[in-house]
């Protein structure tokens, strides 16, 4: 791989003696969760324990549910982008995609998860009604619709 795609100033666990956390995420950041999340995870937990299979899932599970800070949804309606809201976008051609921000862990629970650690959770995290973003493809989109979790 060539030196010009690697960041010098971050400290890499493989290069550190760091572990990374169970959900992959760099030593020292907070593995947020939404409650249903949290809730999946915990029930997946619950019937592996019942049916006494999948010892290394289990753990996996456990060490994951003791990781996470589970982020509780905002009471009033926001018109800013916030962890666990579902948001719309609208391209210039007209063309609409449906993100919902959620955890590392949770990303296989909804049908059109991203991470808030991805470059375009970053980006839609804060962001208001009516911003514009870039989407991964380098297609600028309108913020048009953004529902609570």
């Amino acid at each position: 791989m060539s030196r010009a795609f690697i960041k010098e100033d971050v400290d890499l666990p493989e290069r550190s003696g760091r572990k990374r956390s169970a959900s992959g995420l760099p030593p020292g950041a907070i593995n947020y969760i939404t409650a249903r999340g949290a809730k999946r995870l915990r029930d997946e937990l619950q019937t592996l324990r019942a049916a006494n299979a999948g010892r290394e899932r289990i753990v996996e599970l456990e060490h994951i549910l003791a990781s996470v800070h589970v982020v509780d949804p905002r009471d009033a309606p926001s018109s800013s982008v916030t962890f666990g809201a579902t948001v719309t976008v609208k391209d210039k051609k007209g063309a609409t995609e449906t993100f919902t921000i959620v955890g590392a862990d949770e990303l296989d629970f909804e049908r059109d998860a991203i991470s808030w650690i991805s470059p375009l959770g970053k980006a839609l995290l804060n962001a208001d009604m009516g911003d514009w973003i870039t989407l991964e493809d380098g297609r600028t989109a309108k913020i048009v619709k953004i529902e609570a979790s």
